[in-house]
C-alpha cells in the first residue's frame, strides 16, 4: 500500500482511541473544560450509562459564536500558545484534541453564550462535518451534548460494560473531581434521577463535610489533617488513620495542582510512610493535595493526563514520606477520641440535617459525639524496657504520674481480664487494651529510638562481595556511596555494571549481604532514595520487641496497668502494634446501654 495522508475524521477517531476510553472519559474532558472556563456550577446529565446521552452544562466564561467551529477542530485551544506554555501547564486541559475526538465518535452538539453576550450560538457535528453556528437559547455558560457514543464505531461500543457499571465509573470520576474543587457546585443525574447534589464549599470545614458526603462519615471522623509547606511545595489534605485502613485501595486520592494522578513515586512514598503501622493486606485511605510550580511537573506524558513526571522526583518523594511519616507518628492511643469528636462536630456544623454516625478510630463502630474531651497528656513515668536490644519480661512496670482532677484519654485501670486485656474507665465509658500488643509497640519504639549507635557501626566482610548490577544501579552507587556508608553499608563501583560490597551494618551482619545490597540499589535507581536498610532493621527490632514485651497471662497490678495506659498515650503510633493490629478499643456508655437494653 502506498503512503497516504489520513483523513481528518480518521485522525480524530484514532485520537479518540487514546482519549475516549469509555463514557467516563468523555465526562472527564468536558468537566475539565468547564473548570478551565471558571465555572462555579457544573451540571452533568447521563442517560443509559452515558452511551445514550452525556450532557455537561456550566456557568463558565463561554465561547464566542465565531469560535465554536474552531473549538471542535483538532489541536485548537485557547490554553497554550507556545512551547513555554507547555512547560508550565496551569490548566486541566491543554492539548486541544478532546472535543474533536469526542465529536468524531458521537452525535455532538455545542451550545455556548459568553458572559455579557446577548444570545447564545450552537453547532452540531455529524460524521465529522460541522453545522453552524446558528442562534440558540441558553444562559451564560456552555453546554455540551454527546449522544449515541461510539454509534459508528461498533467495535469500540461492544467493549463497554453494563449501564450500571459505566455509570459507576462516571460517579467515581465526579467524586474525585468534586473532592479537588470544593468551591464548585456539582449536580449529577442518571436517567432523570438526581444522584449527587453538592453545594460549593467555602471553607475548610465545608470541604471536610464534602469529603464525608463522598467518602463516608467514617473517613472524616478517622483522619488526620495534614498541612505542610516547604521547598516551594505545599502538601495538605487528610490522612486516614491506620485503624481505618481498608481491604481495598478504593479511597486513595492524590492530586498534583488539583489534578488526580497516579505516580509510582507518590505510591512508593505513601507505602513507606504507612509501612510501620498497617496490618498486612490493608490499604490506607487518604485525600492529599500537592501544590507546586507547574514547571516542576510534566503533565504531558499520558494521553488521558492521569500520569505525571516530576522534574525533581527525589525531592517530592522525600517531602511526602517525611511529612506523612511524622503525621502518623504523632497519632497516639487516645487521640482518636478527640479527633472523632472534632471532625464529627465540624460535620454537624456544616451539613444541614443528620449525617451518618462517626466511626471511632481503632474501633470500627458508631460513636456518639459528646463534649468535655481532654487532650492527650504527655505524662511522666513509663513502661520500662531494658536498654539496647533486650527487654526483660521480669522487669516491673513503673507507676504512672497522674494529674489530679483530670481523666486521661485512656482513663484509669479497673482490672485485668484473663491475663490478656486491661479494662479501664474514661469519661466516655469502657476502654479495652490488648496488653501484649500495646507493650509490644511501646518496646518497639524504645528500641528504635536507641538503635542509632549500633545500626551505624559497620561489619566488614572477610571477602569483598562482587555483584553484577544494572548500569543505573551502578551509577546510583557513585551518587549515594557516602549516604550508604553512613548506614554502615559500604559499596563502591567496580565496573560499568559491577559493584563491590565491603561492609554491612553491624545489626544486619547475619543478613544476606548480596540480596540486601541489591534491594537497596534497586530502590535508589528507581526512586533516588531507599529505606530498605531501615525496614530490615525495623523487622529485627519488631521481633525483639515481640519477645521482650509482657506476655498474656502475666498478672499486673493496678499501678502497672495505669503505667501502661499512660505510656500508650505518650508513645508514637501506639494505636497499633508492630504488625498493624489495633491495641485498644472504646465502648461508649451509649453502646453499653444498647447491649443491655437500658432505657427501652
Amino acid at each position: 500500500m502506498s503512503i497516504r495522508v489520513l483523513s481528518n475524521t480518521l485522525i480524530n477517531q484514532i485520537a479518540a482511541g487514546e482519549v475516549v476510553e469509555r463514557p467516563a472519559s468523555v465526562v472527564k474532558e468536558l468537566v475539565e473544560n468547564s473548570l478551565d472556563a471558571g465555572a462555579r456550577r457544573v451540571e452533568i446529565d447521563v442517560e443509559g450509562g452515558g452511551t445514550r446521552l452525556l450532557r455537561v452544562r456550566d456557568d463558565g466564561a463561554g465561547i464566542l459564536a465565531d469560535e465554536l467551529p474552531l473549538a471542535v477542530a483538532p489541536h485548537a485551544t485557547s490554553k497554550i500558545a507556545s512551547f513555554d506554555d507547555l512547560l508550565r501547564v496551569a490548566t486541566m486541559g491543554f492539548r486541544g484534541e478532546a472535543l474533536a475526538s469526542i465529536a468524531s465518535v458521537s452525535r455532538f452538539a455545542l451550545i455556548s453564550r459568553p458572559r455579557g453576550a446577548d444570545a447564545a450560538a450552537r453547532i452540531d457535528v455529524r460524521g465529522g462535518q460541522c453545522e453552524g453556528p446558528m442562534p440558540a437559547a441558553h444562559p451564560a455558560g456552555t453546554c455540551v451534548e454527546v449522544r449515541d457514543l461510539f454509534h459508528d464505531v461498533p467495535a469500540r461500543r461492544k467493549f463497554l460494560r453494563a449501564e450500571r457499571t459505566e455509570f459507576g465509573h462516571i460517579d467515581e470520576l465526579v467524586k474525585a473531581i468534586a473532592l479537588a474543587h470544593p468551591g464548585i457546585g456539582f449536580t449529577l443525574s442518571h436517567d432523570g434521577r438526581a444522584v449527587r447534589t453538592l453545594r460549593a464549599a467555602d471553607d475548610e470545614r465545608a470541604h471536610l463535610a464534602r469529603a464525608a458526603m463522598l467518602l463516608g462519615a467514617e473517613f472524616a471522623a478517622s483522619c488526620l489533617q495534614v498541612e505542610h509547606e516547604s521547598a516551594g511545595m505545599r502538601l495538605f489534605g487528610w490522612l486516614g488513620l491506620p485503624a481505618a485502613a481498608r481491604a481495598q485501595a478504593d479511597r486513595q486520592y492524590f492530586y498534583v495542582n488539583r489534578r488526580l494522578v497516579k505516580d509510582r513515586t507518590v505510591t512508593h512514598a505513601l507505602r513507606q510512610a504507612y509501612s510501620d503501622v498497617l496490618f498486612h493486606g490493608r490499604h490506607p485511605a487518604y485525600v492529599l493535595f500537592l501544590q507546586m510550580d507547574p514547571a516542576g511537573v510534566d503533565v504531558n506524558v499520558h494521553p488521558a493526563k492521569s500520569e505525571v513526571r516530576f522534574r525533581d522526583q527525589r525531592l517530592v518523594h522525600d517531602l511526602l514520606f517525611h511529612v506523612l511519616h511524622e503525621a502518623l507518628a504523632g497519632a497516639r492511643a487516645g487521640q482518636g477520641l478527640g479527633l472523632a469528636r472534632a471532625n464529627a462536630q465540624a460535620l454537624r456544623a456544616s451539613v444541614a440535617g443528620p449525617i451518618e454516625p462517626a466511626i471511632e478510630p481503632g474501633v470500627g463502630r458508631p460513636i456518639e459525639v459528646t463534649e468535655g474531651y481532654q487532650p492527650p497528656l504527655r505524662l511522666a513515668g513509663a513502661v520500662r524496657v531494658a536498654s539496647r536490644y533486650e527487654a526483660a519480661e521480669s522487669e516491673p512496670l513503673l507507676a504512672a504520674t497522674a494529674v489530679p482532677g483530670v481523666t486521661p484519654p485512656l482513663g484509669h485501670a479497673l482490672a485485668q481480664l484473663k491475663g490478656a486485656y486491661v479494662l479501664a474507665e474514661n469519661d466516655r465509658g469502657l476502654v479495652l487494651v490488648d496488653m501484649h500488643a500495646a507493650h509490644e509497640r511501646i518496646t518497639y519504639e524504645h528500641l528504635k529510638a536507641g538503635r542509632a549507635a549500633a545500626s551505624l557501626r559497620a561489619q566488614r566482610l572477610l571477602v569483598p562481595l562482587m555483584l553484577a548490577v544494572s548500569a543505573a544501579e551502578a551509577a546510583a552507587v557513585e551518587d549515594h556511596a557516602e549516604a550508604l556508608a553512613g548506614y554502615g553499608l559500604e559499596v563502591s563501583r567496580a565496573g560499568p555494571e559491577q559493584v563491590r560490597v565491603t561492609s554491612v551494618p553491624a545489626m544486619l551482619a547475619d543478613a544476606d549481604a548480596a540480596q540486601l545490597a541489591r534491594d537497596v540499589l534497586a530502590e535508589l535507581a528507581i526512586h533516588g532514595s531507599s529505606r530498605r536498610l531501615e525496614e530490615i532493621e525495623n523487622d529485627l527490632l519488631a521481633t525483639l520487641a515481640c519477645h521482650g514485651s509482657v506476655r498474656a497471662g502475666r498478672r499486673l497490678t493496678i499501678a502497672e496497668m495505669d503505667a501502661l495506659l499512660r505510656e500508650m498515650e505518650a508513645t508514637e503510633r501506639s494505636g497499633q502494634c508492630n504488625h498493624g493490629r489495633p491495641t485498644w478499643v472504646q465502648l461508649s456508655l451509649a453502646e453499653l446501654d444498647r447491649l443491655f437494653l437500658r432505657g427501652r
